[in-house]
């Protein structure tokens, strides 16, 4: 999310996503996200870290990007 994206200012079922057991609970989904700003090394590392579990195996991420629509 851009660095002054504001969480409270989600409304409905938008604000579960951006609560992790709220959003698992509901959609059946682990929901991560993170301000461009905590991405040290830039988006695309910051993807390919997260896409990688604990044992190894690679898990599915989905990018939502508003501004491509």
């Amino acid at each position: 999310m851009a660095d002054s994206f504001d969480v409270s200012m989600a409304t409905g079922e938008t604000r579960l996503l951006f609560d992790h057991l709220a959003a698992e609970a509901h959609f059946g989904a682990s929901v991560f996200w993170l301000r461009r700003l905590a991405a040290l090394d830039g988006e695309q590392a910051a993807v390919e870290y997260w896409q990688v579990k604990r044992g190894g195996q690679r898990r599915g991420i989905v990018e939502i990007d508003m501004e491509a629509s």
